[in-house]
């Protein structure tokens, strides 16, 4: 792993950088002139060196520009970190950020501790948070104007297919007044039924009972309704993974533990 930091004056880079070394980092530097144990005359040199390497742990405050940035952000074992909000022209880079409001570097040290920089999921995800991440993209697509949800239905960690909510194909979206109940609020939960299909529904539909086969996974950025439960059980998938909670999350729970089928909250990597 190779660990930057970048930031403006008194953000703490230093200060967080002398505490990754004393977590077992070395410390490498560009300024031939600096107090460091490694410096090297160019960036290609160093990133030669940290590539050839790269199972070893590496920090550095010297890579200031945002070519040499992105020439290192190629790397898969390149994780930018930014003590504060990040610089408009590398937020796209950054990797983990860390809002520096502690009073003292005792506190500044616990929490980059409780920030595990050095898991491996920060450099590539694993599978869990790639298909939510794919969930919570799919739940952008959404037309219903209740709320956002998007699935995922997989595999072998292979995509079957994917969905979100909204009205079903050829009616007019949701958003745009084609189903009154979500449209009416709270005025049309007992006089209207709703037309938006689920996005786990769409899903499903979409990859068909044989498609889907066996030990198939759902994955989904809410907790599905018991509606969506049963349709979920019946069509064999074995494994449901969800991020946010819905008013029907222990009826949906005891009905999935009935039929044998896992059901796991997401657990996302901590958060600056």
């Amino acid at each position: 792993m190779f660990v930057a930091i970048v930031g403006t004056r008194y953000a703490g880079k230093s200060t967080i950088r002398d505490y990754l070394v004393s977590r077992g980092f070395t410390s490498i530097s560009l300024d031939l002139t600096a107090d460091e144990p490694m410096h090297f005359s160019s960036a290609a040199l160093l990133l030669e060196y940290v590539t050839e390497r790269w199972r070893l742990k590496f920090v550095t405050t010297d890579l200031k520009t945002k070519d040499l940035l992105e020439s290192f952000s190629t790397r898969p074992f390149f994780l930018l970190l930014h003590p504060f909000t990040p610089l408009r022209n590398l937020h796209n880079l950054v990797g983990l950020s860390i809002i520096n409001a502690f009073d003292t570097i005792q506190e500044l040290h616990e929490h980059v501790f409780s920030l595990e920089i050095t898991n491996l999921e920060r450099l590539r995800p694993r599978w869990d948070t790639y298909f939510m991440t794919l969930a919570d993209l799919a739940s952008h697509r959404s037309n219903c104007m209740k709320r956002r949800v998007g699935a995922v239905l997989v595999r072998d960690n292979r995509i079957l297919a994917t969905g979100y909510n909204g009205t079903p194909r050829g009616v007019t979206n949701c958003n745009e007044g084609g189903c009154i109940r979500c449209n009416r609020g709270a005025a049309g939960e007992n006089s209207f039924s709703c037309l938006c299909l689920h996005a786990e529904e769409n899903a499903l539909l979409e990859a068909g009972r044989d498609r889907i086969g066996s030990n198939a996974i759902l994955y989904c950025n809410t907790c599905p309704c018991l509606t969506c439960t049963i349709k979920i059980i019946q069509c064999g998938v074995k494994r449901v993974v969800y991020n946010l909670s819905y008013k029907v999350d222990e009826a949906s729970a005891e009905l999935f533990k009935e039929a044998d089928v896992e059901l796991v909250k997401y657990a996302p990597p901590p958060e600056a």
